[in-house]
């Protein structure tokens, strides 16, 4: 749904409960979209329990040691190094 700004103005609270209702809102100016109503997802952060979920259901398991290293190694991408980054001094 598009409203123009006046609209808007007029109407906010009954926009941002349709936003909360997961409606598509855009204000325009002018006739072009400036600005979208959306609604807020929860706090951020890591949701553990689901990325536990992910990873058993992608079957991913804790790599020892040595399996890290072995992947490191194979991801290692010489572009990226500290030196290309600037975090190291060049001799």
């Amino acid at each position: 749904m598009e409203y123009a700004l006046r609209d808007a103005k007029a109407h906010l609270s009954r926009l941002v409960k349709d936003a909360q209702n997961g409606k598509r809102v855009v204000i325009t100016k002018h006739g072009e979209p400036v600005v979208e109503l959306v609604r807020c997802q929860g706090q951020g952060g890591i949701d553990f329990d689901k990325l536990e979920a992910d990873r058993r259901r992608l079957g991913i398991e804790d790599a020892s040691p040595e399996e890290a290293e072995a992947m490191f190694a194979a991801f290692h991408d010489p572009a990226l190094s500290r030196r290309v980054l600037g975090l190291e001094d060049e001799e």
